[in-house]
């Protein structure tokens, strides 16, 4: 072997490494496989310094020098052990011969916890069968030499569990539970020595050893602190004897548990094993050490803290009587299952982690695997906060051990497979990351090394190795790193602040579960009109084992409160059911119910309150996604909707399947506006706005599929078509139950006949309307052409000319004022402009427009009010034609518009808030006036609008039925609520008094307004 050939095995310092390995006698060709293990070992210049050692510590090397030259097994555990850290190499070198600890079948074989126990208890002399072992003291023996010995067995125990971690042989799931076993084990043996020390003291009591944190949890790291609480009892008293004092017992138990903390911590050769705290007893270190089973009892019921509670989801008996265990497990473990339902529980919890991470050392939190962000401590609070929420009604949940808890929340449904998944990995490779760093001189930490320096590489490359990473050690470990933590960060923030925590943690500890009989009493409760229907229902969505099912029994409690609080519950867990049996197998859909749970109110709300909502989703129950985000339910760029209209429209091979799919888009942009509404996220003017967005797309595309067909049919074109938008259509105001008001214009191309150009529009316009109309799945969108000149008299379709001709020679001043609000929306862009130049000059007439034409303007509004009211309609209820109502407004501010557009180019919109708003800035109304106006115009259009949603049909009034006006009231925000004589005023009443008061004062400035020269 040359010195070269040792650096391409990895040797930093080959020349050095020659020598030693010449030294020790290992240079000969049959050396080449030890060699070969030594440059495999993280440190492989590290693990030759500590074999050569070894070599001269042992008596008889030359037995070991054969033994690794014939047992592949002994020679990689020994090699890598020896190459990962000085620790224990130091054992062995202070223990020569304990290199077989890591030879035979014994190594490579995990133990049974009682196995080590036994083992332990053997060491000190002790009996593993007694009730309460005791060490053997006599002849030579001492305590000091039975500890010493003890000590001496655990650091072998130690050494063959890291040769089988260190190769593989175990996963760090099954170290860290040895780890704990093996703590356990040597504090029973501790016991046994302190009882052999102190036997009137072990004759007074009964002392148990309850573990807590990572060894209560069987996930204890090669070098940490056990956590643990001390519970004692006076002994029986002996026969014919007198019985024991409670505090003197105490005492005796306190001098045990303190002569057995003694043991891991003495300073001898093979120094602190680790630290004993019992700090997390209750009232921590200036509590006493031991407590009788009632004195925790009465303190954890009256006292305890909320991280109290946290910290005993670990605890488990690990020590001493193992009765008094039992019985302190059965009097602890309801109480902590129900801590979840103290007030502000997942608050404090969250709250906790907070300090934890602003109590970091600057500089540090980089560098922390445990305490950092995207650390240990992220996954361990998070799985233990969903366990202490959702385990206070499912047992399945309840484990102290971090991952097999993880399992449980993923297999039942409370975490996604996919996010356990990630956290289970995310666990397993800092924990193993911990080891290693730990394993280098078994001493407690969890920093990393700083990559800055030196010291901090080469320890950075040993770890990286040890991990596999051996192309750039470093370099991907830093890396791997750094995306655990950020996927760490990521799902600790998502289920960590999860709202359903907070949501299930309020509910009543008899309502997270419900039995048949408690859910129909609750259902009742609730105000459900007809709760046998729905606890069908749920007995629907909750039946069974399946995930579905799981999540939906997670989701139901809390979800009953939210239909309540929606106007009809019976109708929102109907249409629940109905979306959730569309969707129930999709594998994203409970997912995004259970995780954002902000979706399962709003969908709670939206389906309780609104039939229209309600039925547009259960076309589309996919759509249910975009209650997740207030930015997917804002009104979308009409350029992106044109181009999602096209983009359908290219799908498709024939005229009905193509419109039939733009109808679809238009579909789900009605179910979001209406959304958006219903959840406020919208005001009504954008809600307008966005219903008249999508209906434009819908016609143009429309349009150009009907001119293709018409088209086709006749072999060439003869003339270009627009689309007129009119009324609240052309003011950009549509509501739900709106028709399109339209007209339409065409061109003849040059040297076509009028006539047959006329034909071919007709039957564009005519395909167009069947095309939107037509029997389908999705909403029609119905086209009026009443607002066309001549009214149904005249033709539906015009040339320009024909406009020109009819507006130059028969237009009325109700013409004028229709065409206000005349927008083109669809069809040619030259004819578009062409029309618009036409008709610019009839509704905005120079000089504005005269007395005589105003006259006729108010009389037209005194007979509309008179006659186009329907019969039996309350005028002081109705919102488009009643007093203070829409047309109020409106004509108000289209007269304004008559007479000063033609001046004020400002005035030239079509909607009618805008033009209010001009006209307060250029003084021809008063601000005060506006704002009343607007109010009103707000309301009215709120309240039609809300009608639509709630009934699933249109309406122009407040509905007489009381029940559907407290539920129009409710889906509008309205809340009961004491008025100033200190009486409650249900939401219909606050509605209608609101409507009332607000269109009076409409209609008083309406009267001053319109009809005031």
């Amino acid at each position: 072997m040359t010195a070269g050939a040792l650096a391409r095995r990895g040797f930093s310092d080959s020349p050095r490494a020659l020598r030693l390995l010449t030294g020790a006698g290992l240079d000969s060709p049959s050396d080449t496989a030890v060699i070969d293990s030594l440059a495999a070992a993280p440190d492989p210049d590290q693990a030759l310094l500590g074999l050569i050692r070894v070599l001269e510590s042992d008596p008889d090397p030359d037995v070991l020098r054969d033994a690794l030259r014939e047992d592949s097994a002994l020679r990689e555990r020994l090699c890598r052990v020896l190459g990962t850290g000085s620790a224990l190499t130091d054992h062995l070198v202070r223990h020569p011969g304990d290199w077989r600890e890591l030879r035979g079948a014994d190594a490579a074989r995990t133990p049974e916890p009682e196995e080590l126990r036994r083992g332990l208890l053997h060491t000190v002399g002790a009996d593993p069968h007694s009730p309460a072992p005791a060490a053997d003291l006599s002849g030579t023996r001492s305590a000091a030499g039975l500890r010493h010995a003890l000590r001496v067995a655990y650091r072998r125990r130690v050494l063959r569990l890291a040769g089988r971690d260190l190769t593989g042989l175990v996963t760090v799931d099954t170290v860290a539970a040895e780890l704990a076993d093996l703590a356990a084990a040597l504090l029973d043996g501790a016991l046994a020595v302190a009882r052999a020390e102190h036997p009137e003291d072990a004759a007074r009591c009964r002392l148990a050893v309850i573990g807590m944190g990572k060894c209560g949890g069987g996930e204890l790291n090669y070098v940490s602190d056990v956590d643990v609480v001390f519970v004692a009892e006076p002994a029986g008293a002996a026969e014919g004897g007198e019985p024991v004092d409670d505090q003197a017992a105490m005492r005796s138990a306190t001098r045990l548990a303190t002569a057995m903390m003694r043991v891991p911590v003495e300073t001898d050769a093979e120094g602190t094993l680790w630290e004993v705290d019992p700090a997390l007893r209750p009232e921590g270190k200036n509590g006493p050490l031991v407590r009788p089973l009632s004195g925790h009892r009465a303190y954890y019921e009256r006292w305890a803290k909320t991280w109290e509670f946290q910290a005993l989801l670990k605890a488990r008996p690990i020590a001493g009587d193992a009765e008094l265990g039992r019985a302190y497990m059965d009097v602890i473990t309801p109480l902590v299952w129900q801590a979840s339902a103290r007030k502000d529980f997942v608050e404090d919890v969250q709250a906790m982690r907070r300090r934890v991470l602003e109590h970091i050392p600057a500089g540090q939190a980089d560098r922390e695997l445990k305490l950092g962000p995207g650390g240990l401590r992220d996954i361990e609070f998070s799985v233990q906060l969903l366990q202490l929420v959702h385990g206070r009604a499912d047992d399945r949940l309840r484990s102290g051990t971090t991952l097999v808890a993880l399992a449980a929340l993923s297999e039942h449904g409370y975490v996604g497979r996919r996010d356990a998944a990630g956290l289970a990995d995310a666990y397993r490779f800092l924990r193993r990351l911990e080891h290693l760093l730990q394993l280098e001189r078994l001493r407690r930490t969890h920093l990393m090394p700083d990559g800055g320096t030196a010291d901090g590489q080469a320890e950075l490359r040993m770890l990286g190795r040890a991990l596999g990473f051996v192309a750039d050690p470093v370099r991907e470990l830093t890396e791997a790193r750094r995306k655990v933590a950020a996927e760490v960060r990521r799902l600790h923030e998502k289920l960590f602040y999860r709202p359903l925590l907070n949501a299930v943690a309020k509910l009543p500890g008899e309502e997270a579960r419900l039995s048949p009989e408690q859910a129909r009493d609750r259902l009742e409760a609730l105000g459900f009109a007809d709760p046998a229907g729905a606890l069908r229902h749920l007995e629907s969505l909750t039946s069974g084992v399946s995930r579905r099912a799981a999540i939906q029994r997670t989701l139901l409690p809390v979800m009953l409160g939210w239909f309540s609080d929606a106007p009809d519950p019976d109708a929102g867990l109907l249409g629940f059911r109905q979306v959730s049996d569309s969707l129930g197998t999709t594998p994203w859909y409970l997912r995004l119910l259970r995780d954002d749970v902000r979706v399962a109110e709003r969908m709670a709300w939206l389906l309780g309150t609104s039939r229209y909502v309600t039925e547009l989703l259960l076309r589309a129950p996919d759509a249910i996604r975009m209650l997740a985000d207030d930015a997917e339910l804002v009104r979308r760029d009409p350029k992106v909707l044109a181009a999602e209209a096209d983009a359908a429209l290219r799908r498709y091979d024939t005229a009905e399947e193509s419109v039939s799919a733009v109808r679809a888009l238009r579909r789900r942009e009605l179910l979001r506006t209406a959304a958006a509404d219903l959840l406020e996220v919208s005001d009504v003017q954008e809600v307008g706005a966005a219903l008249t967005d999508i209906s434009a797309v819908t016609i143009d595309a429309a349009l150009r599929v009907a001119t293709a067909r018409v088209l086709e049919a006749d072999g060439e074109e003869l003339t270009r078509v627009c689309v007129i938008a009119m009324g609240r259509f052309g003011g950009g105001e549509l509501t739900y139950a709106s028709d399109a008001d339209v007209m339409y214009v065409h061109d003849p191309l040059p040297g076509v006949d009028t006539t047959a150009a006329t034909r071919q529009a007709t039957a564009v316009v005519r395909e167009l309307a069947r095309l939107l109309e037509m029997p389908a799945a999705e909403p029609p969108l119905k086209v009026d052409t009443d607002l066309r000149p001549e009214g149904r008299s005249g033709p539906v379709v015009r040339t320009l000319d024909s406009y020109a001709a009819y507006y130059g020679r028969w237009s009325q001043v109700w013409e004028s004022q229709a065409l206000l609000r005349a927008r083109p929306v669809a069809g040619d862009a030259e004819l578009r402009s062409s029309f618009t130049a036409l008709i610019d000059p009839i509704r905005y007439p120079v000089g504005g427009i005269d007395s005589p034409s105003v006259l006729e303007i108010r009389k037209l509004k005194a007979r509309m009010e008179a006659e186009r009211l329907p019969r039996g309609a309350d005028p002081t209820l109705h919102t488009k034609l009643g007093r203070g109502g829409l047309s109020d407004v409106e004509w108000v501010a289209q007269l304004i518009q008559l007479r000063h557009a033609h001046e004020y180019p400002d005035l030239r919109t079509t909607g009618t808030l805008e033009a209010l708003e001009v006209a307060v800035a250029h003084g021809f109304l008063a601000a005060d006036d506006g704002a009343v106006l607007e109010q009103a115009w707000r309301l009215a259009s709120r309240v039609r609008g809300m009608v639509m949603l709630v009934r699933g049909r249109g309406g122009d009034s407040l509905p007489t039925d009381l029940r559907v006006r407290a539920a129009l009231a409710a889906a509008m925000g309205c809340r009961s609520a004491q008025d100033e004589e200190g009486l409650w005023e249900g939401p219909a009443e606050q509605l209608t008094e609101a409507y009332l008061r607000t269109t009076r004062r409409a209609r008083a400035v309406m009267e001053r307004v319109f009809y005031d020269d």
